[in-house]
């Protein structure tokens, strides 16, 4: 085949497609519907969800406590990357962009923190007084890469600074929601891998002094910065935004460009098939209706975008900062729903509230629904807007 037609019929198209921000959505949801209908659709569909369970029992993962199956690869290795880029790109917005003013940087820290703590209450209020209350942090994360990923899908008519605040506020909030972890679901914390940790960062930050570009050495060190984090019991992928705000400022473009197609078309659908291959029992649609159930569906869907929109407000309206440029009131509250969109680290944090299995299931089948929800609200009210 000439190269001519070969690169129209092939490259071309590719091209535009991996360079339109709606593929990063488009890719995403298609990649969560296929897990889903091969979890629950399919003759292997118990083969498909304990795939990625399956212990990885090479001697050298035992023996240096590294991941040990192909989830826990995703999510701690291969999302380190994803964190990595996300902090690069808050950092450069941080630094030079919309976020470099000191208002415009405080807001997303507050909207993260009104967006934990009310839908927090709001689990509270149909939870209290049961045993389902160790369970109050579920509704508290943010998914980064399907709030990201709708935003991108709806392109234009989300503001550039809305995408920027949606990227702070996710990343703010699942620090926070990391820190929940560690502090009230048994995390403990070893203080002699810490010390490495620490003496990585510092070494990362000497680096910096003497080198204005990243460098191997630079490389070197974050993977054993990864390395103690993960050993210290704090999650691995703090890792790449720690490495991220320790990178030098003149090296932040050109390993965005690098880092962007690779993470947004291989790691996170890589990471939605892994993490939606979940067996949804029918009976466990009947549990929708339980004070449980309601408590996550109502933290996500009400009390995120409440949270996020009355602490912003406050804030604003005190003159401690403005609204993201080029966006109304409208735009900012559409947006925040699709801040409810809870999905991985709320349907972790449900594995570790319960040991119940069944209460597990309960709870992750509500942050599902909660989710789509949100996602389709959010959606919603943003398509509304005239790009």
């Amino acid at each position: 085949m000439p190269t001519k037609l070969y690169n129209r019929l092939f490259v071309n198209p590719l091209t535009v497609f991996f360079g339109d921000a709606k593929a990063i959505g488009i890719t995403l949801v298609v990649t969560t519907t296929l897990s889903l209908w091969l979890s629950n659709g399919t003759a292997f569909a118990a083969a498909y969800t304990s795939f990625w369970q399956r212990p990885i029992t090479a001697g050298f993962i035992t023996q240096l406590h590294l991941p040990d199956s192909p989830l826990a690869l995703i999510n701690d290795l291969l999302m380190s990357v994803f964190f990595l880029l996300a902090g690069m790109e808050i950092k450069r917005e941080f630094t030079k962009g919309e976020l470099s003013s000191i208002k415009q940087a405080s807001l997303p820290i507050v909207g993260a923190i009104g967006g934990m703590i009310v839908p927090a209450i709001v689990f509270a209020l149909f939870n209290k007084g049961t045993s389902n209350m160790s369970g109050w942090a579920i509704p508290s994360a943010t998914d980064i890469a399907f709030t990201l990923g709708i935003a991108a899908l709806l392109g234009k008519r989300v503001p550039n600074s809305i995408k920027i605040f949606l990227t702070a506020l996710a990343i703010i909030d699942d620090l926070g929601a990391i820190v929940i972890i560690a502090f009230f679901y048994g995390g403990t914390i070893n203080f002699f891998f810490l010390l490495w940790v620490i003496a990585a960062c510092i070494t990362l930050w000497l680096l910096n002094k003497k080198y204005k570009t990243l460098t191997i050495l630079h490389g070197f060190v974050g993977i054993i910065l990864w390395y103690f984090m993960h050993r210290a019991g704090i999650h691995a992928t703090v890792a790449g935004v720690v490495f991220a705000f320790l990178m030098p400022i003149n090296s932040l473009a050109k390993w965005e460009l690098r880092l962007n197609k690779p993470v947004y078309f291989f790691i996170v659908p890589l990471f939605a098939l892994a993490n939606t291959a979940i067996q949804i029992p029918v009976q466990n649609l009947e549990m929708l209706t339980t004070t449980l159930s309601l408590g996550i569906m109502a933290g996500l869907v009400i009390g995120k975008p409440l949270g996020i929109t009355l602490a912003c407000y406050l804030f604003i309206k005190n003159k401690k900062a403005v609204l993201p440029a080029n966006a109304s009131w409208k735009i900012f509250i559409s947006a925040t729903f699709l801040a409810g969109i809870g999905f991985t680290m709320s349907i972790f944090i449900a594995t570790l509230a319960f040991s119940s299995s069944i209460l597990q299931d309960q709870a992750k089948v509500a942050v599902l629904c909660a989710s789509l929800v949100a996602s389709i609200l959010g959606s919603l009210f943003l398509a509304s807007n005239k790009p």
